[in-house]
């Protein structure tokens, strides 16, 4: 039995980190995503998996894949956003100093920073998960709780604060305002989202608009890139992906703070000057954060990212506890998952670096367009591409004012603020 377990722990694990290196290499596509899709198909996966895995254990083995699936995305996503300025939203604050090692020929030492940061984040993380696990069951959790609304406020005064000038910062806030409306009609008004699955989702082609498009349409007037040379292994200490670890843990817990507003919030407390310590913080961040939502899951019961989500849906109740064997067997995979999305990350790296050596970068960037567009089209029809339109246009307002574009992600903080402000029902009937 035990055996049968592990193997099935393996097998679910290198499923899922195919499954987060397609989602991480591909811009437009998020794990969250995919998690979805599998939510959706999951009757007919129940029946194909039933003869190979041990009875009562098919709805762990669905969830070790996408946990599996979510911690080597968090890592693999940087290649993109370094080589082609295609971000994951979690990923937007480091594009500057990715393309900056770019321009100097110095893309692998990105791409490197990236995956030891991520590696260190993710094993720091599940090494404290149990001990953490055991504090939030014990009161630490209701506390965080009753002070959510406070901390996410605080975040967006830090994050307006952190602007200079009085026309930086109201044009920030503006952009908050904006994003935060745009997120409020995606999640709370009853949009027709149909497409090829009858239950897709806004939030698609809301943060790719957002947050992919305005940068390939940017990165198509650039169609050369440096020689690239990878001439450092290990261009970073262990350090910076261990200052990363407390952000992570704050964005795991808290409800719509994403990895890019922890990295901001982090470079303000902590003394980050160079380019590759930065990313390596902000992969830490990312990783540690995916692991810190596990852990919450666990203790809540409640999903704070999509793919966490879907896992929500599988397990019910059942994944609470403390060492829970459901946890203990994620954790597993979570572990798994960080060894593979390790070497992944850097292998891919190796190979964006061969391409954009041999093809104009701006027809790969091309590529990637269309290719979100009819993903956008398929799975949210009409009404999903119209949002796709709409919220590259607004995704467009940061470039236009040089403005960081860590405020758009007002589209998940505000609607979360309103919520916890029992303020987000009266908002909505005002703006109708």
């Amino acid at each position: 039995m035990i055996v049968d377990i592990v193997l099935m722990i393996v097998t679910m694990s290198l499923i899922g980190a195919a499954m987060g290196t397609f989602s991480g290499m591909v811009p437009g596509i998020h794990v969250n995503t995919l998690a979805t899709m599998m939510l959706a198909a999951y009757g007919p996966m129940e029946c194909v998996l039933e003869p190979f895995i041990p009875t009562g254990y098919v709805p762990i083995a669905v969830c070790c894949c996408i946990v599996s699936a979510a911690i080597v995305h968090s890592s693999v996503d940087y290649v993109p956003s370094v080589f082609t300025g295609a971000p994951d939203p979690d990923d937007v604050v480091s594009m500057l100093p990715g393309h900056r090692l770019l321009n100097d020929g110095r893309g692998m030492v990105a791409v490197r920073s990236a995956a030891i940061g991520s590696c260190v984040g993710s094993c720091v993380s599940i090494v404290l998960a149990i001990p953490l696990q055991f504090l939030l069951m014990n009161g630490l959790g209701d506390y965080l709780d009753s002070i959510t609304a406070f901390v996410l406020c605080a975040v967006v005064m830090i994050l307006v604060m952190n602007e200079k000038g009085i026309k930086r910062m109201i044009m920030s806030i503006i952009i908050l305002l904006i994003s935060g409306c745009l997120g409020l009609a995606c999640m709370d008004l009853d949009i027709p989202c149909n497409g090829i699955m009858d239950d897709g989702t806004l939030l698609f082609p809301m943060l790719s608009g957002l947050f992919g498009m305005p940068a390939m349409l940017e990165s198509l007037k650039k169609s050369e890139v440096v020689e690239q040379y990878d001439d450092d292994e290990f261009p970073v200490s262990p350090i910076p992906g261990i200052k990363g670890v407390l952000m992570g843990s704050l964005t795991g817990w808290f409800p719509g703070i994403t990895s890019t507003t922890g990295s901001i919030i982090g470079t303000m407390f902590s003394s980050v000057k160079r380019a590759e310590d930065f990313i390596s913080m902000t992969a830490s961040i990312g990783s540690a954060s995916a692991i810190m939502m596990l852990t919450t899951l666990s203790v809540s019961g409640k999903g704070r990212s999509g793919a966490m989500m879907v896992v929500e849906d599988i397990f019910g109740d059942d994944v609470i506890g403390i060492l829970n064997e459901r946890f203990l067997i994620l954790l597993t995979t979570a572990a798994i998952a960080t060894f593979i999305a390790y070497r992944v990350t850097i292998r891919c790296g190796m190979v964006m670096c061969d391409i954009v050596s041999r093809f104009d970068i701006s027809k790969v960037n091309r590529l990637c367009l269309i290719l979100i567009i009819v993903l956008v089209a398929l799975f949210t029809g009409p009404y999903g591409t119209f949002i796709l339109i709409v919220s590259t246009m607004i995704g467009f307002i940061p470039i236009r004012f040089d403005i960081g574009r860590v405020y758009l992600t007002g589209c998940l903080l505000i609607l979360t603020i309103l919520t916890f402000l029992y303020a987000r029902e009266f908002v909505l009937m005002s703006l109708l």
